[in-house]
C-alpha cells in the first residue's frame, strides 16, 4: 500500500473513479428518506417533488450552490432531488434529510484531500474509521493513500467499539452464521467486528451489528492493500438509527 505496497489504493483498477468527488456508482445507492406522512414502500406518486423543508436544508444548499435561506422552493427541491439521483438516494423527492446529508459530508471529506483531519498520526499504515461523518480512509505515516469513502458503523445495541486494534484475520468470502449473511471482504479488527462489504445502500439506516460496512468496491480495493497487523483506528458516534 502506498509508496512501501506497489500502488496507492486509490490507483488499484477502476475503483478510483468511485472515489472521486461527484462520482458514484450503483452501490453508492441509499435509501429512503425519513420523512412526515411518508411510511413504507416508496411508490410512483411518492416520487414528485417534496415541498417540506428537511432538517439539512441549509447544509444541503451550500454545498449544492444555492441560496441559503434555509428554506424549500421548488428550486431547491428540483436540485436537490437531481442530487439524490445522483447518489441513488431514494426517494429522490428533493427532501434534505439524513441521507442526503451524509453523501453531503463525504463529498466534503473528499474535497479536504490530505487535510482531512481526526487521525491520529502513526509509523505505519492506519485504517481511519469517524463515525461522526460516517466515513473511512487509510493513512501511511500521516499521509492519506486511500481517499475517504462512506461507512457504516453500528447501530444503537450493536455500537462498533471505539480505539486503536489491529487486522488480525481476513477471510475474502465470510459468512455470518449469527446474523446469516453473507460479509465479502472481511478484514476483522475486534471480535466479531470486521471492516467488509455490504449490500444495502450505503447511506441508509439502520446501521450494522457493529462491523463496518463498505460499498462492495471500496471493500475490495481495502482488501487488495491491507494485510494482517494493520492498524484500525475508531472514533465518534453514528447519528441515526
Amino acid at each position: 500500500m502506498g509508496l512501501k505496497r506497489v500502488v496507492p489504493l486509490w490507483a488499484v483498477g477502476a475503483v478510483a473513479v468511485l472515489s472521486l468527488v461527484g462520482v458514484s456508482g450503483a452501490s453508492s445507492a441509499g435509501a429512503a428518506e425519513r420523512m412526515p406522512g411518508v411510511e413504507g414502500p416508496v411508490t410512483e406518486a411518492a416520487e414528485e417533488c417534496h415541498p417540506g423543508t428537511g432538517p439539512y436544508q441549509r447544509e444541503i444548499e451550500a454545498h449544492l450552490g444555492l441560496v441559503v435561506d434555509g428554506r424549500q422552493s421548488a428550486g431547491d427541491c428540483g436540485v436537490i432531488a437531481e442530487y439524490q439521483r445522483k447518489h441513488g438516494i431514494e426517494p429522490a423527492q428533493g427532501y434534505a434529510g439524513l441521507y442526503t446529508y451524509r453523501a453531503v459530508v463525504w463529498e466534503r471529506a473528499l474535497a479536504e484531500g490530505n487535510g482531512i483531519e481526526g487521525c491520529p498520526d502513526t509509523g505505519g499504515v492506519v485504517v481511519c474509521v469517524d463515525m461522526d461523518r460516517q466515513i473511512l480512509w487509510v493513512e501511511d505515516e500521516g499521509r492519506v493513500i486511500f481517499r475517504p469513502v462512506p461507512a457504516r458503523t453500528g447501530m444503537p445495541g450493536y455500537g462498533t467499539r471505539t480505539g486503536w486494534f489491529e487486522i488480525y484475520q481476513r477471510e475474502r468470502e465470510f459468512w455470518s452464521t449469527q446474523f446469516e449473511g453473507p460479509m465479502p471482504f472481511s478484514q476483522f479488527f475486534s471480535g466479531g467486528q470486521a471492516l467488509h462489504a455490504g449490500y444495502r445502500p450505503i447511506f441508509e439506516d439502520p446501521g450494522s451489528h457493529g462491523c463496518v460496512n463498505l460499498r462492495y468496491e471500496d471493500a475490495e480495493s481495502l482488501w487488495n492493500g491491507l494485510r494482517i497487523g494493520d492498524q484500525v483506528y475508531v472514533w465518534g458516534a453514528r447519528v441515526g438509527d
